[in-house]
């Protein structure tokens, strides 16, 4: 084992059981220090997002400082009131006694980042646990080196240096770092590599957050309103290549569609692609780089397929020298593709055709549950079917992925597309642990003194289980006279 890491393990282990990282007051100064980061460091968060991503500042803002930001902001309004303690009611069988549930931090926590998004998805969760009061190992990505290095340098000058730190490193410090023993692990990627991360976990019995993904698919109905329809298109278009490039675990991964209705929006996507991006290849504009020439031959390679590439509809073109293809559209690929069986993470956009657009609900059943679902409708019957008949992380009506902006809503997967929760009080939550408490009195505690006294205590215990007050009212006055009776005799 690497002596570095364990010496950082254990710096933080010291650190925790100070008991310092308890305080609302550390908390507070933690989170107030990520936002001074931010404020004073931001042109160069910009730049590092350019060089690894080539993310227009627009969008480094908007899907990264911006998002950290708000997370900061709302956990620092918030964090007295999560750590407050919550009362709990007590079965009256216990009465008089108290209950509350104490959320206290899990200890050292490691979290691992993904690349596409390596500023948001290092310190958003880092934000929740500054906030249950724990240490923390930050892993970047390696794939986004400057922002690796960002944070690296930034992360020591303006939080506690002994509570949290930075490891930078590729596929052997990852490995390192698993096989030591944490409080939590937290992660962002691939389901390959999440399950590398859970079978890791179980040797300690580490509790993990697997923020996966899968394909993410929308529906869309037949929208009588053009003005409808249009919006609709402009939400598509933003939701499959607005956040880096259809790198995103949950951009839109394919379109289902009736078939009659498939030529209008083909039609409107291309419009709404040309005015945002532009339409020449050389010139694309406001659009994030592939991050690197495995990812960018990964997507390439399923455009080889000769019956996908005979599915383009629009743009195909690319170009390998600087690692870029064109924001793609196709038209029933074969369903027993590589495109329509991994999850695509990159600019191709596939139209499945239905003949009802019902049939998207056994379509979506009949493959591994997403980590999200987008449908676009005004019948409120159809919302009720996707509502009730799919399991996705989340569910998003007539928008794409504005659902990770929202504090109050959870966000993670179910099934293969990830495993936990994370953002606002849920953050808090993922890296506490809720401790019950129970106070009991001294008092009350009768003796048997009359033989009828085990009958009237089964028969207190039955009511006092469901909430019976009246019997237990009637009960408690037949004790008394029988009490009085036995006295007098």
């Amino acid at each position: 084992m690497n002596v570095v890491e364990e010496d950082v393990l254990g710096e933080l282990t010291t650190a925790f059981r100070s008991r310092r990282t308890r305080s609302v007051e550390w908390r507070k100064a933690q989170l107030q220090a990520i936002l001074k980061l931010l404020d004073e460091n931001e042109e160069e968060i910009f730049e590092a997002l350019k060089q690894d991503l080539g993310k227009h500042p627009v969008e480094s803002y908007r899907d990264e400082v911006g998002v950290v930001r708000k997370s900061a902001t709302n956990a620092l309004r918030c964090v007295e009131k999560w750590m407050a303690p919550q009362k709990a009611p007590i079965p009256l069988v216990l009465f008089p006694a108290r209950g509350a549930v104490v959320s206290e931090p899990l200890g050292v926590v490691l979290i691992f980042v993904s690349w596409n998004f390596p500023i948001s998805l290092a310190l958003d969760p880092v934000i929740g646990a500054i906030s249950a009061g724990n240490t923390i190992v930050l892993k970047p990505s390696e794939l986004a080196p400057k922002c690796s290095s960002v944070l690296a340098n930034t992360i020591p000058r303006y939080l506690d240096p002994e509570a949290i730190k930075v490891v930078e490193g590729g596929h052997d410090v990852s490995e390192q770092l698993l096989q030591l023993k944490w409080d939590k692990i937290f992660f962002t990627g691939s389901p390959r590599v999440g399950r590398l991360i859970m079978s890791a976990a179980a040797k300690h019995l580490t509790p993990v957050t697997l923020e996966l993904g899968g394909k993410c698919p929308t529906i869309l109905d037949t929208l009588s309103n053009f003005s409808d329809l249009q919006v609709a298109v402009k939400r598509i278009v933003g939701g499959k290549w607005g956040p880096c490039n259809g790198q995103a675990c949950i951009g839109i991964d394919y379109v289902l569609v009736e078939t009659k209705f498939a030529p209008v929006l083909i039609e409107l996507l291309e419009k709404s692609i040309k005015t945002f991006y532009g339409e020449n290849l050389k010139t694309l504009a406001n659009l994030a780089r592939i991050v690197n020439k495995h990812h960018f031959d990964r997507v390439h390679n399923l455009l080889k397929d000769p019956k996908v590439a005979a599915s383009v509809v629009y743009g195909g073109s690319v170009d390998e020298e600087n690692m870029a293809i064109e924001p793609t559209i196709l038209l029933n690929p074969p369903l027993d593709a590589d495109i329509m069986n991994e999850e695509i993470f990159g600019p191709l956009l596939p139209i499945i055709t239905l003949k009802n657009i019902e049939e998207s609900i056994q379509f979506i059943n009949s493959r591994p549950k997403p980590l999200a679902i987008y449908a676009f409708t005004k019948n409120d019957s159809l919302k009720e079917k996707i509502l009730q008949e799919t399991s996705s992380g989340s569910l998003t009506f007539n928008d794409a992925m504005i659902q990770f902006l929202c504090d109050t809503l959870p966000f993670g997967g179910v099934g293969q597309s990830g495993y936990g929760r994370y953002h606002g009080k849920f953050s808090f939550d993922t890296f506490s642990h809720e401790k019950a408490v129970l106070h009991r009195s001294f008092l009350v505690e009768l003796e048997s003194r009359y033989p009828p006294w085990n009958d009237f205590k089964m028969e207190f215990v039955r009511l006092a289980y469901n909430y019976d007050y009246l019997g237990i009212i009637l009960l408690l006055l037949g004790l008394r006279g029988l009490i009085r009776t036995n006295r007098r005799r």
